[in-house]
């Protein structure tokens, strides 16, 4: 497969030759979900916490005598039945971590840049140079390319001018090519990656 290069102006600069073993058919869709749940698995903080009943802070005195008030007997301020008391069996703070192998995360990648490509999701750019690190700037390049939905542009290195520029935009991501991960791959419309960066990415996948 061959992919056309154009310039931030939208303008020909020739082809770019995918070089990566493409995945076809349905191998590498399980790799793909183990991936991506493991991400965002990883994701949580897993902080949450709740007192027990007798980590509740409070005096351990009984409320009222056990008989003879007509009320129901007490035995604890902390009664998870009372406002204020513990909770029964609430979150406590864990580690929601998972794992998968290099393999799986390259068989993941693979298929998911695989899929990307035959639905013509991916946009190669000769390079992305801004002389301002001002948000208006980096909203003319989307101009010229057309993108309009959800992008991530992928670069060997970040810049410190497209860093600003794009930090503003709410439908912009900007990743490199040693950082992408497969759920990057999958959450964008439109995928854009430099030249550099493809071929950068494309050693990952051979590795």
């Amino acid at each position: 497969m061959k992919l056309a290069v154009k310039d931030i102006n939208g303008k020909s600069q020739g082809e770019l030759e995918v070089k990566f073993t493409m995945i076809e058919g349905g191998r590498g869709t399980q790799a793909v979900h183990d991936v991506v749940v493991a991400y965002n698995a990883n994701q949580r903080s897993g902080t949450a916490c709740t007192k027990t009943m007798g980590e509740v802070a409070g005096t351990g005195k009984k409320p009222w005598r056990q008989k003879g008030t007509g009320r129901a007997r007490a035995g604890s301020f902390a009664s998870p039945l009372w406002v204020g008391g513990g909770v029964v069996f609430g979150p406590k703070p864990r580690d929601f971590g998972k794992k998968a192998s290099k393999k799986t995360k390259q068989l993941a990648l693979r298929k998911v840049l695989t899929e990307r490509l035959n639905a013509g999701d991916v946009l190669v750019v000769d390079d992305i140079k801004l002389e301002s690190s001002k948000t208006k700037a980096f909203t003319e390049v989307l101009k010229k390319l057309e993108l309009t939905g959800t992008t991530l542009f992928v670069v060997p290195a970040l810049e410190n001018n497209l860093k600003l520029a794009s930090r503003n935009l709410e439908k912009v991501e900007v990743s490199t090519a040693d950082m992408l991960n497969t759920y990057q791959l999958l959450r964008s419309d439109k995928l854009v990656f430099t030249r550099g960066a493809f071929e950068k990415f494309e050693a990952r996948l051979q590795d």
